[in-house]
């Protein structure tokens, strides 16, 4: 499709079935990414109680190498889909190729820092000391994958705000998949143990970043090329950071989030930490659609913002709420419902099953009170409200999470540690219902100035 065509798609076309088809390759991507980090969790877990621990701690290298992949493929995305809208397309070729430069110079920064500091990263994020070697053998690994990884990130978000989702997921599914294959041949037939599974992680992403290269390539909307590079100016740094730093604050607060927890859970031995990462993983099911169904209202959002069509912000805005309640709200009855065999399925010790059972059924309450939330989220982020999208984002990962966190394991031992994040989420819910006001009235507002200008 012609940058032309994508324009009039994204700008004319009914906004139901256009978010529809802009989520579908999105929520199918994450949730294939997530039946991955299930089938990981799965073999790692065969390897016993302290190397299913190993998976949570290394949530937070994950996050500083996703973190990265965001700010660069949130900031350069929000911004190529407004530029596209407002149909100055040169501009958002600039964005594109100086976002991968960045990106893929951060992401070796990250592998070579985190190696040197990987003991202190470890202990940092809640390793106790029969976890700590598995954890140093896979996160060492994981960060050396990190320019692969970061890139892929980066590359992924621009071909979704262009409107290319599909090109996107069929790299990002191609690595999953043959990470699936990978992970058990490594760990079991050439019995690498957790160091396989790291290795063939970082083997997988090398794969999708050089798919997603191709794609970017092939969808010739914003094609890389040397010609657009660029010394970075204030004008093109502000308008990353409008986009990136409420993605890279989610991001790092994701791992601030995950210290937290397993410091919290630490005092309960690694079965706790365990019990937490095997949650973490399935409710990643509920957040995954949540996150596909903002993923594709957001490149709707940038081209009509810049082409100045408030309407259709709205309509869209409406529909991805209800659709991201209603989806995540199914996914929490069946999560509760099939708490024990879910969990059964990743681990079979008695502990782990019990704390990890009851943490999930409470979790699948809370889930879909986080539609509203992030789509709002989205809408601020993609609109350029870069302080309010950075506070709402950051609340149910850190800002409300730390003191629920800190405070409710002292009068509740485990248990609070249990609801920390259940709690978080109403809280989160609550805060977020005016910001989406706010966001509403300011659209219109916009709206009505812009009429006033056409009519005088």
């Amino acid at each position: 499709m012609s940058p032309e065509e994508k324009f009039r798609q994204m700008t004319e076309e009914p906004i139901r079935p256009l978010i529809v088809a802009l989520a579908a390759p999105s929520i199918l991507s994450n949730l294939v990414t997530s039946i991955y980090n299930l089938s990981d969790t799965f073999f790692v877990s065969a390897l016993g109680t302290s190397a299913s621990g190993a998976i949570g701690i290394s949530f937070v290298a994950m996050t500083a190498i996703q973190a990265v992949g965001f700010f660069f493929g949130q900031g350069t995305g929000n911004a190529i889909s407004r530029h596209l809208g407002a149909q100055e397309r040169d501009q958002a070729c600039i964005l594109a190729t100086n976002g991968l430069v960045f990106t893929l110079g951060c992401g070796l920064l990250i592998a070579v820092l985190g190696n040197v500091f990987i003991d202190q990263i470890c202990l940092l994020a809640g390793a106790t000391q029969t976890i700590l070697p598995y954890a140093r053998t896979f996160v060492g690994i994981i960060l050396m994958g990190a320019p692969f990884m970061c890139s892929s990130i980066t590359l992924n978000m621009q071909l979704r705000f262009e409107g290319e989702a599909l090109y996107s997921m069929l790299a990002i599914m191609v690595g999953a998949f043959l990470n699936m294959g990978l992970t058990p041949l490594l760990i079991y037939v050439f019995d690498m143990g957790i160091a396989g599974s790291a290795t063939s992680t970082v083997i997988c992403e090398a794969i999708s970043f050089c798919l997603l290269l191709r794609q970017v390539q092939r969808a010739g909307i914003t094609p890389l090329s040397p010609e657009w590079l660029r010394r970075p100016t204030q004008v093109m740094a502000q308008e990353v950071a409008m986009g990136g730093v409420p993605s890279f604050v989610r991001q790092v607060m994701l791992g601030v989030a995950t210290t937290l927890l397993n410091d919290a859970a630490r005092p309960f031995g690694d079965a706790a930490i365990a019990g937490l990462a095997v949650v973490q993983r399935i409710c990643g099911f509920g957040n995954y659609v949540q996150i596909g169904i903002g993923q594709g209202f957001q490149p709707l959002v940038g081209y009509n913002y810049g082409a100045r069509r408030f309407g259709r912000i709205r309509d869209g805005y409406f529909f991805s709420v209800m659709a991201a309640l209603a989806s995540v709200f199914a996914i929490g009855l069946v999560t509760f419902a099939l708490a024990p065999q879910l969990v059964g399925f990743f681990s079979d010790d008695p502990k782990v099953l019990g704390i990890a059972t009851l943490t999930l059924r409470m979790e699948s309450f809370t889930m879909a009170l986080t539609g509203m939330a992030m789509i709002t989220n989205f809408l601020l982020q993609t609109t350029g409200r870069m302080w309010r999208a950075t506070i709402l984002g950051a609340c149910r990962l850190g800002l409300v999470l730390g003191p629920v966190v800190t405070v409710l394991p002292r009068f509740a031992g485990l248990l609070g540690v249990q609801v920390a994040q259940p709690v978080t989420d109403v809280i989160t819910g609550i805060i977020a219902l005016p910001m989406a006001f706010s966001i509403l009235r300011e659209l219109r507002a916009e709206e009505e100035a812009g009429g006033a200008r056409l009519a005088a």
